[in-house]
């Protein structure tokens, strides 16, 4: 694969269309609050998904193409932003001090989804990921960044304004190429996911069908 958007595209798209057929109703828990990485993402559009599909599903494909987005201003930063690449790298070292990084490692399909289901009082946890996941103040002292001065604090904020600009492009280009790829994800997602979509609302409408109702009404 070269590094071109278009072929990164096309590459993450593949990743999703090969990852799809594994995928069940409930493979994630319901949320309590609306995910914004999904929630009117242009990507989402995009790809045509944006509609009577799965939160799992669209979610599966917004990760593995914000992989793209990331990587190409990654690149770009490390090329033309020499302070802010500087600042990203010193946050990954600070980063790296924590003893238990929970949310790392995960297949694209399951990250930014919340580790921690949410807690009842009947039922309190002895502990949750995020608990685990919080660096004790020894080691948060220990890696507090240095004060940076006015004039560093103001380019800083210049360069990060040229990557916040460079994102928005790439993220343009990315949307456009999705484009080319909606009728083989519609496809798709007709042969795997509405099948399963079905089944819940069988199962639902039985549910609800209770023979103890009054008929006709």
């Amino acid at each position: 694969m070269d590094g071109t958007i278009e072929s990164r595209v096309s590459h993450e798209v593949d990743n999703w269309l090969r990852w799809l057929p594994r995928w069940r109703p409930g493979t994630h828990r319901g949320r309590s609050r609306l995910c914004r990485t999904c929630f009117g993402s242009p990507v989402i559009v995009a790809a045509g998904l944006a509609t009577d599909v799965p939160h799992a599903v669209q979610h599966a494909l917004a990760m593995r193409v914000k992989l793209v987005i990331d990587a190409a201003v990654d690149e770009y930063t490390e090329r033309n932003l020499p302070l802010l690449s500087r600042e990203v790298r010193l946050n990954e070292q600070r980063k790296a001090a924590a003893s238990y990084h929970p949310s790392e490692g995960l297949d694209p399909e399951y990250k930014g989804l919340d580790l921690d289901p949410p807690t009842t009082a009947d039922a309190p946890y002895l502990f949750t990921f995020a608990e685990l996941a919080r660096p004790d103040q020894a080691t948060a002292a220990a890696s507090a960044p240095a004060p940076l001065s006015a004039e560093e604090k103001a380019a800083i904020r210049a360069e990060l304004k040229l990557a916040d600009e460079y994102a928005a492009q790439v993220g343009s280009q990315v949307c456009a190429e999705l484009e080319f790829h909606r009728e083989r994800m519609r496809r798709a997602v007709a042969e795997f996911v509405e099948p399963w979509v079905l089944v819940l609302l069988a199962d639902l409408d039985t549910a609800l069908d209770s023979p103890l109702w009054p008929r006709g009404i």
